[in-house]
């Protein structure tokens, strides 16, 4: 019988997404572009894309991929740079969770608005904490393996228009930006971004805890190996997620969170900023 592996549904809610380290902030760029307007639908065309020029933070793979999509004119802020004040545009943020913090006070707060967060988890109670309120989000259902890489886009054989959303006051530039990188994305309401965001979040959980207890195991072989024990913590979370937050998941979760595994199967499983999880083995 195989091994089943289940997490506290008490910690779904307060784990890997807790910030907590600084960004030296010392360098201060100054840059000034005029406005760019933008129209976003949920299907990339053919048609010549228009994207506004944006601050990105962090340098890393999502940031480079970002940048990559824009028209030349983006500002890159890395580690211990200072965002500026006379840029016009969204703030599209993608750090580590664990950077927020230092993100946040490197940013002058007449610019918190433009915020786009582009962490998974549950950041909620963090944007609650810092007077945040209902902060731009975008849930990437998109992977990049090695810095550099073009980004591969989840859609899934249950999901063929792609799962990427966004929601907030930039979410029309952001899924522009996107599509013209060749990805999905499409513009969500509150209450169904934050459904799609819980469920991600459950993937996350899911997949990587189980892909811990088997090193070495890609999404993809968690999917085909470990069905069973992937299944079980699916539907543990699932049901601690709905409770938590009193909201009613669209059936078949885990029919489409084992697609999505299937579309990304090469991505590499690890815990890693989770200041306080326990595994409990049956």
């Amino acid at each position: 019988m195989a091994n089943t592996l289940s997490l506290s549904s008490s910690s779904l809610l307060h784990h890997c997404t807790k910030p907590s380290s600084r960004i030296n902030v010392k360098t201060k760029i100054k840059a000034s572009l005029s406005n760019s307007s933008t129209m976003a639908t949920n299907t990339p065309t053919t048609a010549a894309k228009v994207v506004a020029p944006a601050i990105i933070v962090g340098g890393g793979r999502v940031g480079r991929a970002l940048q990559d999509m824009g028209n030349g004119d983006d500002v890159l802020i890395k580690r211990g740079e200072s965002v500026p004040l006379d840029f016009p545009g969204p703030i599209l943020v993608c750090t580590r969770n664990d950077d927020l913090d230092a993100v946040l006070e490197s940013t002058p707060k007449s610019r918190w608005s433009d915020l786009v967060f582009f962490q998974n988890g549950m950041l909620e109670p963090w944007f609650q904490s810092k007077g945040l309120g209902d902060a731009d989000q975008v849930l990437a259902y998109f992977a990049i393996s090695k810095l550099g890489e073009p980004p591969i886009d989840g859609k899934t054989d249950t999901n063929p228009e792609g799962l990427t959303a966004s929601y907030g006051k930039w979410a029309s530039a952001v899924a522009a930006r996107l599509h013209a990188g060749g990805l999905s994305c499409k513009v969500l309401e509150k209450g169904e971004f934050q459904k799609q965001m819980l469920e991600k979040l459950i993937w996350i959980c899911a997949f990587m805890l189980v892909g811990a207890r088997h090193p070495g195991a890609t999404v993809g072989v968690v999917e085909k190996e470990y069905r069973s024990e992937v299944s079980s913590l699916i539907t543990e979370l699932e049901a601690a997620a709905a409770a938590e937050k009193g909201i009613v998941f669209d059936g078949a979760m885990e029919d489409r969170l084992c697609a999505y595994s299937r579309a990304v199967a090469h991505f590499p499983t690890a815990v890693k900023e989770v200041k306080e999880c326990r595994f409990l083995r049956t």
